[in-house]
């Protein structure tokens, strides 16, 4: 018999440690469906699957993969799978891998896991478990009513709605589909379900509304349970709508028992409904989206089932809604995501105080009051800064509690929300406590997937500060252009932030969404809003309308996301025969206002000496958009496989190019229309401009921004991304970064030196301190400074272009950039002549390395190279340390 000594042992551990450090563990990480983690309802049977390769070791990247795909997670497993087992497939694909197994009808949960192999051929282990649902099928929507509060018998505003249920035995999962016009928040058993608020999030809803579903078998208890849902009106409200007085719902509960769905509850007239004591102020039109009226006396103490056997309850009313789709909510919910305590409370006059949150934000605010008397009612008004007499500014936004007398009441919004940062609290002798005042941040709960950060302590600032405003304008599933005067999802806003927007934030979800209020909002003669939804009419232009095909066609190259495109083509061909109808001579003419759309822009919010209404201006600004539209049609087509269509949108651009050529260049000037900047720039970003002209012309560009505007940004929404992206495909660095660094008006050193701690509507601070107007310029400091830009061709950064843009003055920057494939970082350093890079590239992608033209050697990962006749250095996964 052998002997096992000490030694032994410690010599087969270190083999083994050896062993594992040579076979490095490769990871899945980021399972999604439809880019969303664990949807409980997609809305259909055709499911897009995606994951992430954390790899061991530089260089490494899928060449296969396998996905398992199940109606219970036991069957996760080669040979016992009943709804998909793709097999080994030999692909890299990793991102929105569309599902090819049974069909999933009647099917409301599936399960999935996935492995990879790597370029060794090692297979890596299984993924995490994840989940989608298929939601709810047709003949299950028509089989609940919605229902509200009997306007007849008090306020529906802001009803309760109650129904008791039976679970003889949970075996399975258990799921509510909640449907409600208006904003809805749901309680079983005393439990508020989830941490989500202010749901659902928007759509055009006289087509289409949301539905949300939640996982409940937590909190569903064996035997008897109590399920509330609480509705406020949002923007269901008459006016806007064809809608009845109050809130409606629609509710669906279903549970898994012995391997079978069964529905337990429908909404039907069997539900009982009371008060809550919350009510709505305000017509929600702009300027005019007020606030909530809260009578304490009437709140429920608590949800609990004992607190609401004490209310009054009456039978329900079902009511007739004219006919429009129904489908589930397909972008992140409304989260609280950061709350701030006040920084300072001052007495204005007597019993008004003055709360200064420190800077401005879009959410609720919580305030602990001291003791108040029975009846007594306290005044909350919100703006997001003051007016020249120290007072808040003047923006319909308000509150108003009305005590019951108890001890620690506070107030707390529910279904309204505010753009504030400065809270006037009226008919309050003693002040709260400052401890006591806290705002909470709402936003749409997507992941924030940028970092930058550079030598220059102004490029920061102002980085921070548009990051910072885009968070606090998404609250709904949509970007707006202000949460507190109009809370409008505009197109232009949208075109002109789109490209910063999904460089900072992961907004697939949310444009799907914003794409599909687009989608439904277009009229039968091929018009468009200039908003999405689209409530009431409201202003803009070209640049607002087509808005649907540069969105859709930049989520599908920031994102690989293909589905915007192939689903909304027909849209965008629909709204350009609309074009074509007011195109005489070649050229788009005003078209005449609408019930649903007003006014005729180019650019709009331009600074003060920029005549913004000139015909000429708004001519060159709206045929060379349509120009990108009919240059942007194309790719789509040609993605598409419809070659005729991309010809005809070929030979169109062409055409028009010509037409505005002729039209608005002056020989004897060498400039488009008035000579501003968006004049110029828009013509030669668009391909206008021939070659021979574009020197003549930049130039004119350099000396209009020198000599006339004092070396200032001197364009408004449209013009600044339009210069944006100008400068960074013509490699002009110090033309932005220097504009960026004025201090004076109009400038963002400017608004951030006045107390700006988001963008403005205005150059000069009029109206609105928390918009999304100028945001455009975001993606510069990610695509010039950092010098990350993704490749239409190989879209959602499976290509990279490297390539930092380097203004003087800038020595240093840090950025990254989580994309589709994983974490993608440039941090670069020049010192004493040398530029020293350290570059992370995902796995999965790669990186084209753009070198100066000047250098003749570099060092890689310590390794110095003769550079070749290419200025391309190819960078597989990995990371790197690059100097020349």
């Amino acid at each position: 018999m052998s002997r096992i000594t000490p030694l032994s042992v410690i010599l087969c551990l270190i083999c083994f440690l050896i062993g594992c450090n040579d076979s490095p563990k490769h990871t899945l990480y980021d399972l999604r469906c439809e880019n969303l983690q664990n949807p409980l309802s997609i809305g259909h049977t055709t499911p897009h699957l995606s994951w992430k390769l954390k790899a061991g070791q530089d260089g490494e990247k899928q060449i296969a993969f396998q996905v398992l795909v199940a109606t219970n997670p036991a069957l996760l497993e080669e040979g016992k799978t009943d709804l998909w087992d793709s097999g080994k497939n030999l692909s890299p694909a990793s991102v929105m891998i569309k599902y090819a197994g049974k069909d999933l009808t009647g099917e409301p949960l599936a399960y999935w896991k996935v492995r990879v192999w790597d370029t060794a051929d090692n297979a890596t282990e299984w993924s995490e478990t994840a989940c989608f649902g298929t939601g709810l099928s047709e003949n299950e929507i028509h089989t609940a009513q919605y229902i509200g509060y009997p306007k007849e018998t008090g306020n529906p505003q802001s009803p309760l709605l109650r129904k008791k249920f039976e679970v003889s035995e949970k075996t399975g999962k258990i799921l509510l589909y909640v449907n409600s016009l208006g904003y809805h928040e749901v309680y079983i058993n005393g439990k508020k379900v989830g941490d989500h608020v202010l749901t659902p999030a928007v759509s055009q809803m006289n087509k289409r509304s949301l539905y949300n579903t939640y996982d409940i078998t937590s909190y569903v208890n064996e035997g008897n349970n109590d399920l509330v849902v609480w509705l406020g009106q949002g923007w269901y409200r008459p006016g806007l709508l064809d809608a009845y007085d109050g809130p409606l719902a629609k509710v669906w509960l279903k549970a898994e028992q012995e391997d079978r769905w069964k529905t337990l509850i429908v909404s039907d007239q069997s539900w009982l409904a009371t008060e809550s004591g919350y009510a709505s102020i305000g017509s929600w039109r702009p300027l005019q989206f007020g606030g909530e009226h809260i009578d304490a006396s009437v709140l429920p103490e608590d949800m609990t089932i004992s607190s609401l056997d004490k209310l009054s309850w009456h039978a329900v009313v079902e009511i007739d809604v004219p006919a429009h789709a129904i489908s589930p909510q397909m972008t992140e919910e409304n989260r609280i995501t950061e709350t701030i305590k006040a920084i300072k409370i001052t007495q204005l006059s007597d019993s008004v105080w003055l709360a200064d949150m420190g800077q401005a934000l879009t959410g609720w605010a919580e305030i602990k009051f001291p003791a108040l008397t029975p009846g007594q009612e306290i005044i909350l008004t919100y703006a997001d800064h003051l007016d020249e007499q120290g007072n808040p500014a003047s923006q319909n936004q308000e509150d108003r509690y009305i005590a019951s007398g108890k001890a620690n009441e506070t107030f707390c919004s529910k279904f309204n929300y505010h753009g504030f940062q400065y809270i006037q609290i009226s008919n309050l002798a003693t002040p709260p406590e400052i401890n006591h005042i806290a705002a909470h941040l709402i936003q749409t709960d997507f992941r924030q997937t940028s970092s930058f950060e550079c030598s220059d302590a102004d490029m920061n600032a102002i980085h921070d500060m548009f990051q910072y405003t885009l968070r606090n304008l998404s609250l709904g599933g949509y970007l707006v252009d202000c949460t507190q005067l109009e809370r409008l999802g505009y197109g232009g806003d949208g075109n002109a932030s789109t490209e910063t927007a999904q460089t900072m934030f992961d907004l697939s979800p949310l444009y799907s969404n914003w794409m599909q209020a687009w989608a439904d909002c277009i009229r039968e003669d091929g018009g468009m809003p200039h908003t999405a939804p689209n409530p009431y009419p409201a202003g803009g232009g070209p640049y607002w309308c087509g808005f649907i095909i540069t969105a859709s066609w930049r989520t599908y190259v920031n994102y690989g996301d293909s589905r915007l495109i192939e689903k909304y083509y027909p849209v965008m061909q629909h709204w350009l025969s609309y074009v074509d109808k007011y195109t005489v001579d070649g050229l788009l003419e005003p078209w005449p206002d609408t019930p649903y759309r007003g006014w005729y822009l180019g650019d709009w919010a331009c600074p003060r000496g920029i005549d913004q209404t000139n015909p000429a201006s708004i001519g060159v600004v709206n045929n060379s958009f349509i120009s990108v539209c009919y240059e942007t049609m194309e790719k789509i087509a040609t993605f598409l496989g419809k070659p005729e269509d991309a010809k005809l949108y070929t030979d169109k651009r062409s055409s028009l190019q010509k037409r505005i050529q002729e039209a608005f260049y002056s020989e004897e000037k060498g400039i488009y229309s008035t000579g501003s900047q968006i004049d110029l720039v828009y013509p030669m970003l668009s391909g206008v401009t021939p070659q021979p002209l574009l020197e003549k012309v930049t130039q004119h560009l350099f000396e209009e921004t020198e000599q006339n505007r004092q070396g200032h940004l001197a364009c408004g929404l449209v013009g600044i991304p339009v210069i944006t992206e100008w400068a960074v495909k013509n490699n002009q660095p110090d033309f932005i970064y220097s504009m960026l660094k004025k201090r004076d008006y109009p400038g963002y050193l400017y608004m951030i030196d006045n107390g700006a701690t988001a963008t403005w509507e205005h150059w000069d601070g009029a109206r609105s301190r928390l918009h999304n107007c100028y945001n455009g310029i975001g993606s510069w400091f990610y695509q010039a400074i950092g010098g990350i830009r993704p490749d239409e061709h190989q879209p959602g950064y499976k290509l990279i272009w490297i390539n930092p843009q380097i203004p003087a003055g800038i020595t240093w920057a840090k950025t990254s950039k989580e994309t589709p494939y994983g974490l993608l970082s440039v941090n670069w350093e020049i010192k004493e002549n040398k530029m020293n890079m350290e570059i992370t590239i995902p796995p999965g992608s790669t990186a084209n390395v753009v070198l100066p033209v000047t250098i003749t050697e570099y060092t890689l990962n310590e390794k110095q190279s003769e550079k070749t006749k290419s200025n391309i250095l190819v960078l597989e996964s990995g990371k790197y340390r690059l100097s020349y």
